[in-house]
């Protein structure tokens, strides 16, 4: 292991070798704890190796087994220690898109109607309360099945369940859509295999996936978990975290859903979103170094 960090001694960035040396460190000290066979090693290899080649434009295994070893998850706290009082951060997952197509609020975004009539409504506010208007809102989800477009292409529209919302002058937003349905990650790969070699199930409670962002605020990317799903204490991404669990309402008030624009009854979901501002630079004093 020595002779390995050694070598790295002429490393141009120094980010890179201290990087590289913990992984040796690591990585050695993994070996020579469990001692693998050769073929058992072999095994190891072929298994990254089928992960990549299980990754396409609409699926990223190496995500999938990030998540599954709540590595994803990690990383994701250490990245986002911020104020209590703001909206807590989880996973990314694997089928967000970078072109969410923008919508009008109250647009609908499911566009084949492939489950139980439902409204996603909040406001976004700064951590003192202040609503910040024109934040922009993305948000996807499963349908009623448990399936996303990206992996169902010509059976769902494109880009159905997906939009890009701007938040009006009290920074409110409101979403039509239809009640997600827990699903199983994609386990017919190598991650799947996995799972199933340590006796855990693929399975994460239904939820609705946010990004939320605003000038002069950190962004968010949360999810809104339904209250009352399979799997909320046992999602195997390790992505639920309880303050991001809402009730999902039935609704029969015909006044209430006019305002909407749905037809009573339908599924009320509210979920406001708290942003941390920046933090603001100390003002430059003078003489000071730039």
């Amino acid at each position: 292991m020595d002779v390995v960090i050694d070598s790295l001694g002429n490393a141009v960035d120094a980010r890179v070798k201290q990087v590289v040396t913990s992984l040796v460190s690591h990585l050695h000290g993994f070996i020579k704890e469990i001692e693998p066979t050769q073929e058992e090693w072999q095994k190891g290899i072929d298994f990254l190796t089928a992960v990549g080649h299980m990754c396409t434009d609409t699926r990223q295994e190496f995500v999938l087994f990030s998540d599954v070893l709540g590595v994803s998850m990690l990383v994701d706290s250490i990245n986002n220690r911020k104020d209590e009082t703001a909206t807590s951060s989880t996973i990314l997952g694997p089928f967000h898109t970078a072109d969410s197509p923008p919508r009008e609020l109250g647009d609908t975004i499911s566009l084949d109607d492939n489950g139980d009539a439902c409204v996603l409504a909040g406001q976004v506010l700064s951590t003192d309360g202040a609503p910040l208007a024109g934040a922009l809102v993305d948000i996807w989800q499963a349908n009623g099945e448990g399936f996303y477009d990206v992996q169902q292409p010509g059976v769902q529209p494109e880009n159905n369940l997906r939009g890009l919302f701007t938040t009006d002058h009290e920074g409110r937003y409101w979403v039509r859509t239809v009640v997600p349905r827990y699903y199983p990650i994609p386990d017919d790969g190598p991650v799947g295999s996995l799972l199933t070699a340590t006796g855990r199930h693929p399975n994460r409670p239904a939820h609705i996936h946010v990004i939320a962002g605003a000038a002069e605020h950190r962004p968010v990317t949360t999810h809104v978990f339904l209250e009352g799903s399979p799997y909320l204490d046992s999602d195997t991404v390790f992505g639920v975290k309880q303050s991001l669990i809402r009730a999902a309402v039935p609704v029969d008030d015909p006044e209430v859903a006019a305002q909407y624009g749905v037809t009573a009854p339908f599924t009320l979901i509210e979920f406001d979103i708290v942003l941390e501002p920046h933090e603001v630079p100390e003002p430059h004093e003078p003489g000071a170094t730039r």
